[in-house]
């Protein structure tokens, strides 16, 4: 209690805490294969103690390989990049994610775009016909927890596009 011009008044005393406040962990200068910069990746994580980044080695060789990076704050992934070899472009498809209302992204092929994340495909070799297999590529990226909506939609097509770019010379897919 404090007594100013002889009123009583109660005061709020901010006590010292041990810790520093929380603040996002530092991310390596490369993460996810390498296909992106820490910087890029960090706007989208929460303050914790601990991030930790799992990735392999980026290999897609035959139909249904698929190559998952997270980026977990915490225990708890908060990015994700994922892709997937397909032999059919028509074995692409986006409709787990029709829970998020995804609209059309001007990314690679069939590139749609909702409030935490995106996803596209690339052609490493088409089919030469409907029942010759080809080499298709389905990517996304996903921010996870709470993120802000107008930063995310600004970002993820870029981060997006560099992961197909990543992808298609990683692959060795022709426009790389």
């Amino acid at each position: 209690m404090a007594v100013v011009a002889g009123v009583v008044t109660p005061v709020l005393l901010a006590g010292c805490s041990e810790g520093k406040p929380k603040a996002v962990p530092e991310l390596p200068a490369r993460v996810c294969w390498g296909a992106f910069s820490g910087s890029e990746v960090t706007p989208f994580l929460p303050a914790g103690e601990k991030v930790s980044v799992s990735d392999g080695d980026f290999r897609l060789e035959e139909s249904l390989d698929s190559e998952t990076c997270s980026v977990d704050v915490d225990g708890i992934t908060r990015f994700m990049a994922h892709a997937t070899f397909r032999e059919f472009e028509d074995e692409i498809e986006w409709s787990s994610w029709d829970s998020h209302h995804p609209r059309p992204l001007d990314v690679g092929k069939g590139g749609i775009i909702w409030d935490g994340g995106a996803a596209t495909h690339v052609v490493c070799e088409a089919s030469a016909s409907p029942s010759d297999p080809g080499k298709y590529i389905a990517l996304y990226v996903d921010t996870l927890g709470e993120v802000d909506t107008e930063k995310t939609q600004s970002a993820v097509p870029g981060l997006l596009e560099k992961f197909m770019t990543f992808a298609q010379r990683e692959l060795k897919c022709p426009g790389a």
